[in-house]
């Protein structure tokens, strides 16, 4: 068996570089609770983009609320512009089945219409359940439908990727 290791890194140097071929000076950026807003954070200062990232979270429109409830340590939706006629640049950590694009596409249309969403995700792991694919993703892998890939970021602000059973 061999052990998938990633270096979130120079993964996130691969989608720093990706999210400049995306982005339009009229786009507002908008990270996904919890990896995908560490991401925002650090592209937006990276990249030297105006105003600060929004923060959007999955929690009140996922598919299994009723399973789950409100997860601990889930952070709140704060979208500090505004939402109707905006261009969104969507960034999230880790793509697998596309059910948390569609909650957090609920969640982001109950504060108004963009005009557009585009979807820039760090890894994408395959494994679609709904018709949702990235406009860019630093890197592609193939897990296990019982793996779990998770980021984490460090007190340093370095990013780092633990695959664990358990998805």
């Amino acid at each position: 068996m061999t052990t998938l290791t990633l270096d979130a890194e120079a993964l996130y140097t691969e989608l720093r570089s990706g999210v400049l071929g995306l982005w339009r000076p009229d786009m507002a950026l908008l990270g996904i609770w919890s990896g995908g807003a560490w991401l925002a954070e650090r592209l937006q200062i990276d990249l030297r983009l105006p105003g600060k990232p929004g923060v959007i979270t999955s929690a009140l429109h996922r598919d299994d609320f009723g399973e789950r409830g409100m997860a601990s340590g889930t952070g709140s939706t704060k979208i500090p512009f505004a939402v109707d006629g905006a261009h969104i640049l969507l960034i999230d950590d880790v793509l697998f089945t596309g059910r948390t694009i569609r909650a957090v596409l609920n969640e982001l249309f109950d504060f108004g219409r963009p005009a557009s969403v585009t979807l820039a995700v760090l890894v994408d792991r395959g494994g679609r359940e709904l018709p949702i694919q990235p406009a860019f993703a630093a890197a592609k892998v193939a897990l296990p439908a019982t793996q779990r890939l998770s980021l984490a970021r460090a007190d340093d602000g370095r990013f780092t990727f633990s695959v664990k059973e358990g998805a």
